[in-house]
Order: C-alpha cells, then structure tokens, then sequence
C-alpha cells in the first residue's frame, strides 16, 4: 500500500469522527449522548459510501480518482459540520444580564453546567452539576478515574481484546473462505469493470447476495488499491457492536457496571472475536440491526424528530444492502417503534381530556409513559414525557407543548413512510438490478429456495429450532453433545419429521455438526447465549427483578429479540455454519444477559450466603467467558496469533491458504504458466464454490491493473458465458471433467490437484 493509500484510507475514518462531533445531541436528557453520536455518524457514513458506489456506478466511474474526490469531498463537509458546532457549542460571555446559576437538578437548555449523573457499579445515581466533559478523552479519564477495581479489570479485558483484534486485522491476509470464492471477487470485478453491472460467473452469489459489506470494501480498494485493511471494515462493525449494545443496556435503566458487563459478554463471544479480523459480513449486519435497536428505544418514550427517522431508514436500508437476514429483526424493532408512537399519541389525548396530569401541574406523577418507561427529564439514562414542559414530545412538535392526538397519529404514519422510503433509496438500486436479471428482487429460485425454510408446519420449525439452538449451544463436552443430538433426531421421528429434509436443512448438510471449536463461520456461544436467554426470559416474565422503573420497555424489547430469534428459526433453514447468521440476535440479546447479571450482583434481598454463592457463580461465568474470548483470538481459525499458521510466523501468501494449505502452490503453479504465456485475456473455469480470488491477486497487469479474467461458465440466463476460443489461456479450479469439456481442440491442459490451466499450441 503506498504512502498516498494509507492517507486516503484514514479519510473516511477521520470524517466518522468529525460527524461523531457535529451530530452529538444537545438534548440535557440524552442517554449516552457521545454513543448515540456514533450512532449517527455512522449511519451517514454507511448511506454516503453506499449512495456514492451505487452513484458512480451507474456512471461508470469506480475509480481511485473518483471516490478520492468523493471523500474529501465528504471529509470537508464533516470538518466544516463539527466547526460549526463546536463555534455553536461555545458559552455565552458574561454579562451584567446574566441570569443566576440554575439550582442543581433543573434543566439548564444550552447552559455549559449540565447535570452530570454520578454513575455507580449499583445503578444510576443521584445528580449532581458538573461541568461537562468537553470530549472523549475526558470522558475516558473521567470514568476511569471514578471505576471500582472490578470495573477496571471490565474495562482492560474489552480494550486489550479490541487492540489485539486489531493488530490481527492489520497483520492477516483476508483468508475466509467465502471471500474466496464470492466477497472479494465481487469487488475485483466492480474494478475491472468501472460499474455494478452484473457478469456472466458460474457463482450465482458474486451477483446475487447483497453487496453492502463490499461495497464498503471497494472504497478500501480503490482508495488504497490492495486488500490490506480488508479485515478493517468487520472491525470498525465490532467497536460499533460494543458501543451500540451498551447504549442500550443504558437505555433500559443499566448503569455503568451493567453497560461494561454488556460490553464485556459480547467483546469475549468467540465468534465476535473471530469475525472483527475477518472479511465476513456478519458483524456488518449486526452493527445496522443494533444502530437501529438503540434508535427504537429512544422512541419509546418521545416523538421521534425527523433526525431520527432518517436514521432509523437509513439503518434498515443499510441492514437490507448488507444481509437481508437482519430485517428479521429490525422488522419487529419498527413494530414496536410505531405502537410506541402511538400509545404516546393516546397517551397525549388522554392528557387533553383529563384522564392523565396537565403538563403545567408542576410535580404531578402521571405521564404519557407507562410506569417504567418515562421519568424525570434530568433523571440518567430515561427520556422525556409527552406533556411536561422541555421534553422530546415539545421538541419534537417544534416547541408547540399543545398535545396534538390526530397530528401524532399521522405523524406516526408519516414517520414510518419515510422510514421506508430512505430505505427504498439506499438498497433500491441493488434491487432493482436484481429484479430486472431474475425476475424477482430476491434473486434465482436457487438462492429462494436454498437458505429459506421451505416447510412451515409447527412440527418442522420445532426440529429446525431445537437443530439451531443445539449447534448454537455446542460445547467441547463429546457425550453432552451427542445425547443432545440423539434426543432431538428421535423426538423429531416420533413427531414425524426428518431431521435431515432438505426442506428444512440447507444443501447436503446433515445434522449433528460439531460446533464449540474457535472457527470463525461456525464457533458456538455457549456462555453468551445461556446469559442471554435467561436475561430475555427474566426481563420478559419478571423485569422488576431486573429495574423496577423500566419494567415496561424491558419486557418490550425480550419480546422483540425473543421474536427475532423464533422467526430466524422458523425462517431460516439449519446449516453447519449458522451460528454466524444469527450473530445479529445475538448482539442484541446480549443487553439483557448484562442487566440481568448486574441486577444479580446487586440484589439487596437475599441473605449473604446467597449473594456470596451467587456473586462466585457470575465471577466464575464471566472468567470463563473472558478465557474463551483470549483463547479464540489466540488460537482461533483461520487468524491466530501463536501455534501453526501464526500471524507472526506465516507468510502472507500462506496466511491467504490456511482454510487449504495444499492449493496455495498449485495456484502459484498455473498462474506463473499463463503469465509466462503472455496471456492477456483469460477464461474461468469453476464451481459454483470454488475459489476465484486468487486468480485476480496472481494475474495482475504488470502495472497493477486488473487483469481480464472471463468466465466460460454462467448461472445467469441473460448473461452467457465467453467463446473458450476467445482467450489466450485458461485457468479451471475444483472439477478436470468440467475444465477439459470447455478447453478447445488441440490446447495443452496441465492440471495439479484443484487447479490446471490450459494454454494454445502457438503459447
């Protein structure tokens, strides 16, 4: 990478952190105001880059000049948003007519002493007045400075796993498998060809998985012009997992020691762990789902602004361009954002008639919340209600604090229309592309018909369930495993299904699948998924336990993440590698196992033996976890740090094999045959998994440029493939009988295990 690259590398990073400044919210009563900035500015990022790909695309100009302009342009943007905010954000000087200091607790709109809340390990605190802290920086200091023993031992496990990860993600050659054979073609041949149009290719899902993910990959492409900060994006999406999850454990009522337990339960999830120094896709899907979770919760006590709803649109737009597997969650975090909207709606004509305390009765209990959901505005990590004076609903109406039920109701209604629309416009094009090649905006009936349940009696979505949780729940313990496994084959013959339908198992899978080993497409959460249930089933049938006070949005969102997982299992068929399909339920679970496990260290009830045993059974569960955790980055598959195929030790080309170690001499073989052919145009002969990234890396022009690799095989009905006698060479993975059908008469075929080539008699 040249030294150019790595400055236009660092633009969209520094423009994330300039937005992280303009768009920090000014509300008193914001929780976790600098998380929600993050929030923000990564969604306009996330819309920017893909609007800009999909922008240059149809004018047929990916180039490294092009998204060059494009970024500064953006970063100039982003730097003049954060002066101007921070010109705005400058006290007042004083003068003879300034008022007195507001007394502590009341709300002091735009005033530079704010009330600051004095979060404790137990929970939030009362408030006192501080002065704010003017940056991150301070922040940190701040809350390490005021952290308990415990806390900082929290705080130095999370930090000391992400550093780690990210060395990794620098050091590592992209070597999923799956980028192999799709991810990463996909965006060699958005370069080669300067637009999204799409190709003939014998691997149907270069064309028809959606892109979001690669799309964010292109920009490192072109900006940098190789793959070496690949495994960056998948990072960046676990900083803003961490982040976003323990915002939201704020939002349901958790204090600071909740929010780091929340924090720390998933930064220790293997396959958390595994995926942040990959080019997968799936912690790209959870960061939208969760951007969109936190921004569904804050609408559950106030009109949500306009802000907010671009937001909320653009978060499921980016989740439906990146893994359309995340709508099954943000589908019922839109449900519960609309019913919210409008019981504050009723809520609001309720307090018109005088069934419920007027706004300008100072003091009065009543609210438009339900008990639990709203509260005092200075009160830390609650928002405001619907008819007291300074609140999010008086906001929101542009300062009118007259309720208004009808205008909510079509506000409502509004808001959600253009939730959709924003939507429309970010995974649109895609789309659209899709529709007019198959037919169908979700692709061939191959792909329709692959991953999706195509059985839904009860019967079939218990088995595809308990096949599911078992694989998820896997455990190094052989005999747990297998009786497990035997349990759920014979409940499923007495119920009268297979276990094995392909109706509801993908391909030729068959179940059991041994899943507790550090893989990165298959590691199991035990530990993660066992605290997560147990808090979703807490905060569903006791939230009190949990937080008195919010007892209401806790059961709301149980109800919603248990439904997210119920219609994944009754949606998506079981596979080997599903525990990192449901990766984005998992993310968003894991706020209730941190409230739960904080709520169990605090409880005052029980007698002290009590507490001692199970104060010893969290600390044991959460060492185990951080052991995992340390032991997936150390040892897991295919990045790890020491033993065979060490970051450290490997050789980059061989760290790209790990997954199969025998082809990287084969590959290496056949491409040093066609370039010594002087072969300028080349044909692809593949299956529909085999590995095609490779032939792009070995086979470029002498410049750099991208070599002209076509395939002589295709998928697509429309797009048919090249004439075997067009090209100068050609080069076949996976199947010989397949290669020597389309070599022409008279070539010569060489072949070696997976890979051959086959050249003219003239080369």
């Amino acid at each position: 990478m040249s030294a150019a690259g790595s400055l236009l590398a660092v633009v969209p990073a520094a423009s994330v952190l300039l937005l992280t400044v303009a768009l920090r919210s000014r509300a008193v009563d914001a929780v976790a105001p600098l998380r929600l900035a993050v929030v923000r500015s990564v969604l306009l990022t996330g819309v920017y880059a893909v609007l800009v790909v999909e922008l240059l695309g149809a004018l047929h100009a990916l180039t490294r000049s092009t998204f060059a302009a494009a970024w500064l342009l953006f970063l100039a943007a982003a730097a003049t948003a954060a002066g101007l905010r921070q010109r705005s954000s400058r006290p007042a000087p004083p003068s003879a007519a300034t008022p007195r200091p507001v007394p502590v607790g009341a709300v002091v709109g735009g005033s530079p002493e704010t009330p600051e809340p004095v979060a404790t390990s137990s929970g939030p605190a009362p408030t006192r007045t501080s002065r704010a802290p003017s940056g991150l920086l301070a922040v940190a200091v701040d809350t390490w400075r005021t952290a308990g023993r415990g806390e900082r031992l929290l705080v130095g496990t999370i930090a000391g796993l992400v550093l780690v990860e990210l060395l990794v993600a620098l050091l590592a050659e992209p070597n999923n498998f799956d980028s192999q054979t799709y991810h990463l073609p996909k965006v060699e041949h958005w370069v080669a060809q300067g637009d999204l149009d799409f190709w003939p290719t014998a691997i149907h899902r270069q064309v028809t998985i959606p892109p979001g993910a690669e799309y964010l990959l292109l920009h490192l492409r072109l900006l940098t012009g190789g793959d070496q900060l690949h495994n960056l994006v998948q990072w960046a999406a676990g900083v803003v997992c961490l982040l976003v999850a323990a915002r939201i454990t704020a939002q349901l009522g958790g204090g600071r020691r909740a929010q780091l337990l929340t924090a720390f339960v998933l930064a220790t999830t293997p396959m958390v762990v595994l995926q942040a120094t990959s080019t997968q896709t799936d912690l790209v899907c959870a960061a939208w789902v969760t951007c969109a979770a936190t921004l569904v919760l804050d609408g559950l006590r106030r009109r949500t602004g306009w802000g907010t709803l671009l937001g909320l649109g653009a978060a499921t737009g980016l989740t439906a361009v990146t893994k359309t597997s995340g709508l099954i969650a943000v589908g019922p975090l839109l449900v519960l954002w609309g019913l919210a909207q409008l019981r504050l709606s009723l809520a609001a004509k309720a307090a018109t008639s005088g069934t419920a305390a007027t706004a300008a009765t100072p003091g009065t209990a009543a609210t438009a919340a339900t008990p639990g959901t709203a509260a005092n505005p200075v009160t830390p990590g609650t928002g405001a209600n619907a008819v007291t004076p300074g609140t999010g609903a008086s906001a929101a109406t542009g300062g009118d604090r007259r309720p208004r039920p009808i205008g909510g109701v079509v506000r409502t209604v509004g808001g959600s229309v253009l939730i959709l629309l924003v939507a429309a416009v970010v995974v649109g094009p895609f789309l659209a592309r899709v529709t007019a090649e198959f037919g169908h905006p979700l692709g061939p009936p191959r792909l329709r018909e692959s991953i999706p349940m195509e059985r839904h009696d009860p019967q079939s979505i218990l088995v595809n369930a308990l096949r599911i949780a078992h694989t998820a729940f896997d455990t190094p313990v052989a005999p747990l495993r297998r009786a497990g496994a035997e349990l759920i084959i014979d409940g499923a013959g007495v119920i009268g299904v297979d276990p094995q339908d392909r109706a509801i198992t993908f391909g030729r899978e068959i179940f059991p699948e041994p899943a507790w080993y550090p893989d990165e497409d298959r590691v199991a959460f035990p530990l993660t998924g066992a605290l997560a249930l147990i808090g979703a089933v807490v905060a569903l049938a006791r939230p009190r336990r949990i937080d008195s006070e919010q007892a209401g949005p806790l059961r709301a969102y149980a109800v919603v993440v248990l439904a997210a997982v119920l219609l994944h299992t009754s949606m998506i068929k079981w596979q080997p590698w599903g525990n990192r399909l449901i990766l984005y339920a998992v993310v968003l679970a894991v706020p209730l196992a941190g409230l739960w496990v904080d709520a169990l260290l605090r409880r005052r009830g029980a007698n002290s033996t009590r507490r001692s045993v199970a104060t010893l059974a969290v600390v044991t569960v959460l060492a185990t976890s951080a052991l995992a955790g340390v032991l997936a980055l150390s040892y897991g598959f295919p990045r790890r740090l020491v033993g065979s195929g060490s970051v450290f030790t490997t050789s980059d080309w061989d760290t790209r094999f790990l997954r199969r170690p025998q082809w990287a001499d084969e590959f290496r073989w056949a491409a040093a045959a066609v370039r010594a052919s002087d072969a300028r145009r080349i044909g692809l002969v593949q299956q529909n998994d085999n590995w095609e990234y490779p032939w792009w890396l070995l086979l470029r022009q002498p410049d750099g440029g991208s070599p002209e690799l076509v395939a002589l095989q295709s998928v697509l009905p429309e797009r048919p493939p090249a004439d075997p006698s067009s090209v100068d060479a050609i080069v076949c993975t996976g199947s010989r009988p397949a290669c020597t059908k389309l070599v022409p008469a008279g070539w010569r075929l060489e072949f070696r295990g997976y890979v051959g080539y086959a050249l003219p008699p003239a080369r």
